[in-house]
Parts: structure tokens; C-alpha cells; sequence
């Protein structure tokens, strides 16, 4: 038995891969290498510290401010609702990391960041 399929769903399908993946959904940077090289040395000591756990906290708020401002405007946006409370998942546990192994610096950064605890 073959399947015979009409001109359209053809004609769709060519025009489909023809459009660059771009297109096809609206990508935005929410944040410029330069705010993030400006994070990393803020919090992390300098911008190749990529990897200190109070820059990557200050990363993720940042991001997740962002996502906040765009929900604000765009309430139905499932999914960046649920990326947003992954990144808030993120940020709690690496909070907690830090709450455990240095308390001193979790307190401040918590105060630098604004955040309530």
C-alpha cells in the first residue's frame, strides 16, 4: 500500500527546511557576554572565574529577572514559566551549597543580590 501525500504537504515541507531555523522561532540574547564578563568579576574575582559558585548565583538571577520582565508582558508563555522555575530550582541549590560551606559568604551575597532569606 503506498501512501500518497497532496502537493501541499510537500510544497509546506520543502518551504520548511528551506527556512533557516532562525526564522522559524524569534532567539534573543537575554545577556551580552559583556554583562556577563562584568558578573564574573563582580562576584566572581575576575571574568575567567567563571566556575565560583556566587558568580554563577549572580548569572542565574540575572537571567531570571530577565525571564520575569518577559512574563510580565507575555503572561501565556508556558515555557519560559517552566524555565524560569528550573533556573529558580538551580539557583536555590547552589544557594544551599553555599549556605552549608561558607556561611559568611552566602549571608553577603545574599545582602549584594537583594534577595530575601
Amino acid at each position: 500500500m503506498s501512501l500518497n501525500f497532496s502537493p501541499t504537504f510537500a510544497a509546506t515541507k520543502k518551504l520548511s527546511k528551506a527556512i533557516p531555523f532562525a526564522f522559524k522561532r524569534k532567539i534573543t540574547m537575554a545577556i551580552t557576554k559583556e554583562k556577563k564578563v562584568s558578573i564574573f568579576t563582580q562576584y566572581g574575582g575576575a571574568a575567567s572565574n567563571t566556575g565560583s559558585t556566587e558568580a554563577q548565583i549572580a548569572l542565574l538571577t540575572e537571567r531570571i529577572l530577565d525571564i520575569s520582565k518577559h512574563l510580565q508582558a507575555n503572561k501565556h508563555d508556558f515555557s519560559s514559566q517552566k524555565g524560569l522555575i528550573e533556573l529558580v530550582g538551580e539557583r536555590k541549590s547552589l544557594l544551599s551549597y553555599l549556605q552549608k560551606t561558607d556561611l559568611m559568604g552566602y549571608r553577603a551575597l545574599i545582602e549584594k543580590l537583594g534577595l530575601r532569606k
